[in-house]
C-alpha cells in the first residue's frame, strides 16, 4: 500500500513530480477502467487519491480510505465524486480547471466546422460507396459566415469558442445565469440573450455550462421545439445537460438538423440509435485530450498531492 494511489495511468511528468518529492505511489495499470472493488482494495492506507473522471468516488469508496486527506480529480469536472460527503469527512477535493480551455475550445470549433460542412459524413462516403464526381447540388453543407452561434455557458471555454468562431464571421450570442461585463462582451463580440431567445435565433448551439441540479436536462423536448429545424447542436461539456432520448427524437423527426457529441448522458454508454444517424458526429470524450492539456493537468494533481505532504494548501479546492 502507498501514500498516493492513482486510479488511472497519468502523464509521466505527474509521476516524476511525485518521485522527485520522495512520495510513494501506486497506479492502476490494467486494461480498461478500474472497478469499484479494485479501488476499495487499494486505498486503505492512501492519503491522496488521484482520480480520473471515469472513477466514481462515492461514500463507500471514501469510507474505505480512513487516512484520506485529498481527492485530486484529473479533470475540470468533479461530478464523479461525492463532494459533500468528502467535505463532511474533512477531505479536500480538487480539480484541474483552466488548463483545458484551449483544447476544449479547439475541439468544439472543429466539431462546429465538421458538422456544418458534413466532413465526417463525407469521409464515411469515401470509405464506403465513393462518389461519381463533382456535381452542383451534391453533398451541400452550410457556410458559417453570417450565421448565429449560440453559446450556453460563457465561462473560459465559452469565451474561447466565441473568439475563435467570431474569426469565421459568425454572430455570437450567449446565455447564462449572469451577464458578462461590457468589456468582456466586447472582447468576445458577444451579445447576452435569454435562453429562449438563444434557442430561437441560433443556427448552431454549443454547450459550455457545468453540470449541476439546475443544468441537468437543460435541453430537453420543449427546448428542441424552440430551435430552428436547420439548427445544429454541439455538446463538449457534460452529457446529462442534454436529455438524450429527447435529442434522438428531435433528430429522428428532423426537428433539428444535426448534432455533435463528445460527452454522453450515461457515459461511457452511447445509445446505439445515435450511431445509426448520419447527421450526428460522435467523439469519445476527447475535449481536453491533447498532450499539452493533459501534461498541465498532471502537474496540477501531482503538485496538489505534494502539498498534502509538505503542509501546504492544495490549489483549486472545490469543497
Amino acid at each position: 500500500m502507498s501514500d498516493v494511489y492513482l486510479s488511472a495511468q497519468l502523464p509521466t511528468n505527474a509521476t516524476a513530480i511525485l518521485s522527485q518529492a520522495g512520495i510513494s505511489y501506486e497506479a492502476f495499470n490494467q486494461p480498461g477502467l478500474i472497478t469499484k472493488e479494485e479501488l476499495i482494495q487499494r486505498i486503505h492506507s492512501t492519503k491522496v487519491l488521484i482520480t480520473s473522471l471515469s472513477t466514481k468516488v462515492d461514500q463507500e469508496v471514501i469510507n474505505a480510505a480512513p487516512k484520506l486527506q485529498l481527492i485530486a480529480n484529473f479533470g475540470a469536472g468533479f461530478n464523479n465524486i461525492d463532494v459533500a460527503y468528502a467535505r463532511q469527512k474533512k477531505i479536500a477535493v480538487t480539480n484541474t480547471p483552466l488548463v483545458s480551455t484551449t483544447a476544449t475550445a479547439e475541439l468544439t470549433s472543429g466539431l462546429i466546422i465538421a458538422l456544418a460542412r458534413r466532413i465526417v459524413e463525407g469521409d464515411q462516403v469515401m470509405r464506403s460507396t465513393g462518389f461519381n464526381g463533382w456535381a452542383p447540388l451534391y453533398f451541400l453543407g452550410h457556410e458559417l459566415a453570417g450565421k448565429t452561434l449560440g453559446i450556453i455557458g460563457m465561462g473560459g471555454i465559452g469565451q474561447a469558442v466565441a473568439k475563435r468562431m467570431h474569426a469565421f464571421d459568425m454572430n455570437i450570442i450567449y446565455t447564462q445565469r449572469h451577464q458578462l461585463d461590457p468589456a468582456t462582451e466586447a472582447q468576445c463580440s458577444a451579445t447576452f440573450v435569454s435562453q429562449s431567445e438563444l434557442l430561437k435565433q441560433a443556427d448552431i448551439v454549443t454547450i459550455h455550462a457545468p453540470l449541476s441540479d439546475s443544468t441537468h436536462h437543460l435541453l430537453a423536448a420543449s427546448e428542441f421545439t424552440q430551435m430552428k429545424s436547420t439548427a445544429l447542436l454541439i455538446n463538449a461539456a457534460r452529457g446529462p445537460i442534454i436529455d438524450e432520448a429527447a435529442l434522438l427524437d428531435a433528430l429522428s423527426h428532423q426537428r433539428i438538423a444535426g448534432a455533435a457529441l463528445d460527452v454522453y448522458e450515461a457515459e461511457p454508454y452511447v445509445a446505439d440509435a445515435f450511431t445509426k444517424l448520419t447527421n450526428v458526429i460522435l467523439t469519445p470524450h476527447i475535449g481536453n485530450a491533447t498532450v499539452e492539456a493533459r501534461d498541465a493537468m498532471g502537474v496540477i494533481v501531482a503538485n496538489n498531492a505534494v502539498a498534502i505532504f509538505t503542509d501546504q494548501t492544495p490549489k483549486y479546492i472545490v469543497n
